[in-house]
């Protein structure tokens, strides 16, 4: 709880207020800019669309370890070879015993595949522990394995352990990994795509303008014209970036007020759940 408050209280304090610039004064500025000038977007908006991304890219580029499981052991390598060969044997196995029926060859009888086993540390550190606990077993004389059964206890808290540990890398990759990879990868890349069009649209009516600067009587009206269609484009292709880092940004206000509604209602929720379970133990003891 005192990580979502944490979170909440980041995600409120943020400014995302709505630019002052829109459509109309994109116009007007377009209007008085003098050659080789970049039609800007408002400082504060880009700085705040640019700060979303390096925070998507800078935690992605450490979490997206979540994505395999045995990023925590990295000896994994030499049991999935151990285990590829094995499933080859058995896939040669298989195919004898189905072609070699009706032979006079002996056809061997079709192996079975080992279970796929998880590659963690918590899930390895198991599966020693009752390696070990078997072996110890066996060499043990009635009533002196201690050892043993200690050794059992341990493979099982370690089990309980690997099975929380899948279920926390499953919760990371779906609740946090996949929507903002998906962030990123859409609303976010398109508009800095956006912005990139926007500066090749801008050297478009530099040089259209430059043309115009340098054209003969006779071609005076063609490159006028050609300069206008710049300028419409550069237009167009201006109020579309603008939009969409402002739906950028516009999507993080949805999380930091969704954040703030759940912590407003966060206590009453616990009372609810403490009042709940006293009520359930009322009953059961009755």
């Amino acid at each position: 709880m005192d990580g979502w408050n944490t979170l909440s209280s980041r995600l409120a304090g943020l400014n995302l207020g709505q630019s002052a610039n829109d459509v109309q004064a994109t116009r007007e500025r377009l209007g008085r800019l003098p050659p080789r000038r970049s039609l800007s977007f408002p400082r504060v908006l880009e700085a705040r669309v640019d700060a979303l991304r390096a925070a998507h890219l800078a935690l992605l580029k450490i979490t997206k370890v979540y994505e395999s499981e045995t990023y925590d052991y990295p000896t994994q390598i030499q049991e999935s070879i151990t285990e590829l060969g094995t499933t080859i044997g058995h896939g040669i196995t298989n195919f004898a015993a189905a072609n070699l029926k009706g032979t006079a060859l002996p056809a061997p009888a079709p192996a079975q595949p080992n279970a796929p086993q998880h590659k963690t540390l918590p899930h390895a550190i198991g599966r020693a522990a009752t390696n070990a606990a078997t072996a110890v077993q066996q060499t043990s004389g009635a009533g002196d394995d201690k050892l043993g059964k200690a050794l059992q206890v341990y493979a099982g808290a370690w089990e309980k352990i690997a099975d929380a540990r899948v279920e926390q890398d499953g919760t990371i990759r779906e609740r946090f990994l996949q929507p903002w990879q998906t962030t990123l990868s859409t609303s976010i890349n398109v508009a800095m795509k956006a912005r990139q069009a926007v500066r090749v649209s801008r050297l478009e009516l530099d040089a259209a303008k430059q043309t115009l600067k340098n054209a003969s009587p006779a071609k005076q009206e063609a490159a006028r014209l050609e300069v206008e269609n710049a300028e419409d484009d550069l237009v167009q292709k201006t109020e579309v970036a603008i939009t969409l880092m402002k739906t950028v940004l516009d999507n993080l206000m949805f999380y930091a007020t969704a954040a703030e509604a759940l912590s407003s209602v966060q206590g009453e929720i616990e009372e609810l759940s403490v009042a709940a379970e006293g009520e359930y133990r009322k009953t059961r003891d009755h």
